[in-house]
Formats: structure tokens, sequence, C-alpha cells
């Protein structure tokens, strides 16, 4: 139920803010508004202005809305009405109308965002675990432990990092954009050192864990302590207990919770394991045990375990900024969104990033039950990059949406003259079979992501 109801109030709120652009603008440029819709089909509720005669509606099916206006194309206009017709008004205003809307999902992101960073949120130190073998981090030196302090594209000015989301968030603008970054950290003794990961050489097709493994960054550091133990484990046979710190696994020191992982799914790829001495710390004292991880298949392949949890709660602090800062930052994350998801988009259509990135309604179904779970900031930081995402997707020049008809009005501004309703029908034909097509691929991810 919760999945369901965060959709629909996720879906609700965007469109609402969207048709609101368009219908506040309408009536700053004098132009009569008939009906603002919530959602298509059947009216569930709804009243009518008696100031104004606009009629507000919400409707049964969520995926979307509009606004009606007074227009001569689209029904019979009162000669003393005509001058608050849409069709009848200049270039600029019908311009500023249809662009309103997206520019209301982009104007929500930065005050969700600006929200979040007021309040603040608690997020994880910038440290990181053992990098992935024969990853990029691990080519360029590090071995877990470091703590990042600045970052930056190379031959840019360095930014400082405040959290391990940040950092990641750099990491994925990099790896996709193909651009080198320049790191600043310092490692377990306190040292300084800098580092330019060649993130250019990530064949980054889609954001995803594939692409974190390659860089070799997957998780903030976790001390490598036992948690709970399964009463059958090969953890709890051989004497092991929650709390016990993991120091050294046969010759190799532990460096973190996710190096012991690693190494003990490693010890099965064979199809059986040895006996392991682990050296372990318990209240301050050191001792040997013999652990033999348990063998499993998973898919096609085999992995040891040892019926363990593994790793404590990584270090985390409270994230907060003040009025002018936060809303700055509020603004440069909405634009750095933009341009990302403008990037992936061309990347899609030349074929350099896989169709796997489109989502559709079930994902975003999917994440918005997700992040209500996890807490309103997840939530409002889930619903501005929905937001995001529908205001860039409005803007482009497709003949069905906003963008297409700010492209008729640059032709008419440009020509002098109208778009023909033949061009106009032919283009919006066109329009609409590729963005049933976006939409039928979208879909199709969202089952095959259910399914896999």
């Amino acid at each position: 139920m919760l999945t369901v109801a965060a959709f629909i109030v996720a879906i609700g709120l965007l469109v609402a803010i969207h048709e609101f652009g368009h219908y506040a603008m309408a009536v700053a440029c004098g132009v009569k508004v008939l009906r603002f819709s919530v959602g298509f089909g059947p009216r569930i509720a709804g009243w009518t202005s008696p100031r104004s005669g606009t009629e507000f509606v919400v409707a049964w099916l969520p995926l979307g809305g509009y606004v009606k206006m007074l227009d001569e194309r689209e029904g019979e206009v009162a000669p003393a009405e005509r001058h608050l017709a849409f069709n009848v008004q200049p270039v600029r205003k019908r311009a500023a109308i249809v662009a309103a809307g997206p520019i209301a999902n982009l104007l929500l992101a930065i005050m969700l965002y600006a929200l979040v960073n007021w309040t603040g949120v608690q997020q994880f130190l910038p440290v990181l675990g053992k990098p992935v073998a024969g990853s990029i981090a691990a080519e360029a030196g590090w071995v877990g432990g470091e703590a990042v302090q600045r970052v930056g594209f190379q031959s840019e000015e360095l930014v400082d990092v405040d959290s391990f989301d940040d950092f990641r968030w750099w990491l994925t603008r990099a790896a996709l954009a193909k651009r080198n970054l320049q790191v600043e950290l310092t490692d377990s003794q306190g040292v300084a050192f800098g580092t330019l990961l060649p993130l250019e050489r990530v064949n980054a097709h889609e954001a995803d864990a594939t692409l974190f493994r390659d860089i070799g960054i997957l998780s903030p550091f976790s001390p490598a302590v036992l948690g709970s133990l399964q009463l059958q484990g090969a953890a709890a046979k051989a004497g092991l207990q929650a709390d016990d710190k993991v120091l050294r696994l046969d010759a190799t020191n532990v460096v973190d919770a996710a190096h012991l992982r690693e190494m003990i799914r490693q010890s099965g790829s064979t199809g059986s394991t040895q006996v392991q001495n682990w050296l372990i710390e318990r209240v301050g004292r050191q001792m040997v045990i013999k652990v033999q991880p348990k063998v499993e298949q998973e898919g096609d392949k085999f992995i040891g375990r040892v019926g363990a949890a593994i790793g404590t709660m990584p270090a985390s602090t409270q994230v907060r900024y003040g009025v002018w800062q936060g809303l700055e930052r509020a603004v440069q994350r909405t634009w750095e969104v933009s341009v990302l998801t403008l990037e992936m988009m061309g990347k899609i259509l030349t074929g350099n990033a896989s169709l796997k990135n489109l989502s559709g309604p079930i994902t975003i179904a999917d994440y918005a039950g997700k992040s209500a779970a996890m807490g309103l900031t997840q939530f409002a930081v889930f619903l501005a990059l929905i937001s995001i995402s529908l205001g860039v997707l409005n803007l482009l020049p497709l003949p069905v949406l906003d963008g297409g008809h700010l492209m008729y009005y640059l032709w008419e501004s440009v020509t002098g003259k109208a778009v023909s309703e033949v061009w106009m029908e032919r283009l919006q034909r066109v329009g609409l079979s590729v963005l049933l097509l976006m939409m039928s691929i979208a879909v199709f991810n969202d089952v095959s992501r259910l399914v896999g």
C-alpha cells in the first residue's frame, strides 16, 4: 500500500506543479483558462471558480494532466472574448505559457533540494572501503580507509566533499561524461596525497553497480566486525561471536568489512573451501580461530559463506547548510542532474548508452515506495529527481511535448509565419510515435527488472 500511495502522491504532486506553471503563466498573460485537470479520464472531484469560470478537476488516471485554454482552433470563441484566446497571443506570450510547465518542475526540484539542505540529513562520511581488485581505484594505489577531502574535474577548481554520497555523485558524473577526476585524500594515518582518476577509460553505458565496480568504489569504510551469526553457520560452528573484529585472514590483513566479505566469497570459487586461520580481536584480546566457509552456488558460479553478518554501520555526520549556501547547492544540483539527463538521452540516441537507462511507471512506483519508507528526506530527494526528469523531458524538441511547441514558436518568430496545420499534424504523428516507442522500452525495462 505504501508503494501505491507514494506513487500517487509523487505523480499527482509533480503533474499538479507542472500544470500550475502553465496555468499561472496563462493567467499572467491574460489568457482565459477553461479547465485545470490533474489526471485524465472521468472526474473524481472538482469545483468551478465563480470569479474566473475555470473548472478545477481531479480525474481518475493520475499519469498526467492538462490546462485547457480558450482557443479558436478548439471551439467557437465569442467576439467579446477573442482577446483572451491563446491562439491570438503574440509568440512571446505563447512561448512563456508553454515553457512555464517544465520550468515549474525545475523550480520545484530546487526548492526540494534546498529544504533537504536546510533541514539537514544524516550521511556517511567520505571514508572509502577497500577498492575492488583490478579496478581504477586499486590501480591508483588506494587500499581502503582513505578519507576524501576535495574533488573536481581535471584542470578545474577542487571543492570540498561532505559525504560519501557526494563523492559518488562526482564519480557518476565524471564516468558518464568520460572526464578524469582530481581527488585529494588523507590515508588512514592522516597523510595527505592527491590522485588523478582516469575515469575517461570507463566504458559507462549506464549508472549501475557494474559502473562502480569498474571504478572500484562500492561502499564507505566499515570495520570488519561480526554481527549476528546463524546458529548452524560456519562462523558459529568455529566459535566466532558477535562483535569479534577480524584482523587477518591467513596471511592477508583485513582492511574492512567489504574486503572480508570478498575474501570469503572468493574462497568458494573453485567449488570447495579450505580451513582458514582468522586472527580476531575479542574484548581487547587477540586469538586465532580456524574457520571453513561453506560452499554455495550463486547463479553459474560458486561462492563461500560463513553465515554471519559482517560490518558495522559506517561513520556518519549531519550534513546541513545555511540559507544561501543550501539554496546555491540546490540550484547547482538541479543544473547538474538536468545536464546529466540530457547527456544520457543524447548517448542513448547515439548508441553510446544502454536503453536500460529508460525507466517507466513501475520502476518509479518502486522507488517512490522505497524512498517514502526511508523517510520524508529521501522521498523529497526522489521527488526532486523525478521532477527534473519531467521538466527536462518536456523541454525536448518532440512535437507532442512542450519543447516541440517551443520549436514551432521559434520557427514562427524567425520566419514570421506559423507552422501549417498539415505539417503540424504530420509532426504530431511522428512525435507521438517516438514517445510511444520510448514508453514501450521503459515499460519493458520495468518488467525485466521486476522478473530479473
